[in-house]
C-alpha cells in the first residue's frame, strides 16, 4: 500500500501485468513453460524491452557493462563461453565479436527471443563468427560435453528463477566447466526475507546462494566491485579443487 501511494503511475501497468501473468500461469504446467509464454508476449512487443531494456540506448549500455566487466575479470579471446539466458544478444553480440570464431554458445528457454538474437547477428555482421544459439527446456546442460567451457555467464537470469531452477543449474554447471573455469551470475539481492513478485522477480539472500553452490561442490564469491555498476548483485562460482 505504501509503495502504491508513492508510485500511483505504476498501479495500472502492474494490474495489467498481473492479469496477463495470471492467465499464463493458468495455462502452463511449470515455471519454464510460464516464463516462455511471458517472453513470447514481451518479445512480440519489443525484443529489447523483453530483456529489460526500455530504450535502445539502455540496451547498448547494459550490454557494454557486462562485456567490460568480464574483460576486466579474466575473459580472453581464446575462452570458450556459454551464456545462459542469452536473450537477443544484448551483451552476446560483443562477446561473439571478441571471442575466436565458434567460441560463443548462447542458450535460452525462449525460442522467440533466440529468433531476435539471429536478427542481432545479421544486423551486426557477426555471422562469420559462427555463434551457437540453442533453445533449452532446463538447465541440466545434458547436450553439452564435460569440462568444455572456460566461462559461463548469466545476467538477469536467476532474478527470474525460483530456487529449484537455480539448484538445477548448480547441480550440473560444474560438469561443463573446465577445472579452472568460472561462472558469473547476477541476482536480485535482499538482506531481509526472501520473496518473489508475480512469480517473475525473485529476491535472494547472498548466503542462501553461496550455501546452495557449496552443496554441489562449488565455491561462490560475492563480487563486491560490481555493486555500484548495476542494481543486481553478482556472484562468481568456481569448481572446488580436490584435496
Amino acid at each position: 500500500m505504501t509503495y502504491a501511494t508513492k508510485n500511483p503511475h505504476k498501479i495500472l501497468p502492474h494490474l495489467r501485468r498481473l492479469a496477463r501473468d495470471t492467465w499464463f500461469r493458468l495455462r502452463t504446467r511449470d515455471h519454464v513453460a510460464y516464463y516462455r509464454a511471458v517472453m513470447k508476449s514481451d518479445t512480440a512487443r519489443d525484443p529489447e524491452g523483453a530483456v529489460g531494456s526500455h530504450t535502445h540506448k539502455r540496451w547498448l549500455a547494459l550490454g557494454r557493462l557486462q562485456f567490460d566487466y568480464l574483460l576486466e575479470h579474466g575473459l580472453k579471446p581464446e575462452c570458450r563461453m556459454l551464456e545462459i539466458g542469452c536473450g537477443n544478444l544484448r551483451a552476446g553480440r560483443l562477446f561473439v565479436g571478441y571471442l575466436y570464431t565458434g567460441n560463443y554458445y548462447g542458450i535460452d528457454i525462449s525460442p522467440d527471443i533466440l529468433m531476435a538474437a539471429q536478427d542481432t547477428i545479421v544486423r551486426h555482421g557477426l555471422g562469420d563468427k559462427m555463434p551457437y544459439l540453442t533453445p533449452v527446456r532446463d538447465l541440466r546442460f545434458a547436450f553439452l560435453p564435460d569440462e568444455y567451457f572456460d566461462v559461463v555467464h548469466a545476467h538477469s537470469v536467476f532474478s527470474h528463477s525460483p530456487p529449484g531452477v537455480i539448484e538445477e543449474c548448480f547441480a550440473h554447471v560444474g560438469r561443463i566447466m573446465k577445472p579452472d573455469g568460472w561462472f558469473d551470475f547476477t541476482f536480485d539481492r535482499t538482506e531481509g526475507k526472501e520473496h518473489q513478485v508475480l512469480r517473475e522477480d525473485f529476491y535472494y539472500r547472498t548466503e542462501t546462494l553461496v550455501a546452495l553452490a557449496e552443496k554441489h561442490g562449488l565455491r561462490a564469491v560475492f563480487m563486491e566491485d560490481w555493486e555500484n555498476r548495476h542494481k543486481q548483485s553478482k556472484i562468481r562460482i568456481t569448481r572446488r579443487r580436490a584435496a
